[in-house]
């Protein structure tokens, strides 16, 4: 293969890769903001409304920082087998469980429940 041509591929798989990623990690805003009302309404029945527990553990920021994004997207996508957890794999893409997880971790409208 001629060096032009290498570089011509080479750009080709960046450009695919770079693409990919960028899928990955960007949801357009709208399916965003359905996954937070999903997270605050629906999950929020059993983690509570504010996410400070229920049936299910309160899920502060604090708290999910030390989950990786990937443990998160794990347990979104295929629950607590035992617990009350489901599972939501036929509802989310393993894109949208990671959003969630992500945000869980840096988003959450609950900090902490330490009382300062």
């Amino acid at each position: 293969m001629q060096l032009p041509a290498l570089f011509m591929l080479l750009g080709l798989l960046l450009s695919a890769t770079a693409m990919a990623e960028s899928h990955e990690d960007g949801l357009d805003p709208q399916r965003q903001a359905e996954l937070e009302t999903l997270l605050y309404q629906d999950c929020g029945s059993c983690h509570g409304m504010t996410l400070r527990g229920g049936l299910g553990p309160a899920l502060p920021r604090d708290r999910m920082e030390g989950f990786s994004v990937e443990a998160l997207a794990h347990i979104i996508q295929h629950g607590i087998p035992g617990s009350a957890m489901p599972g939501w794999k036929a509802l989310l893409s393993d894109d949208e469980a990671r959003w969630l997880a992500e945000h869980l971790r840096t988003d959450n409208r609950l900090e902490t429940l330490q009382q300062d």
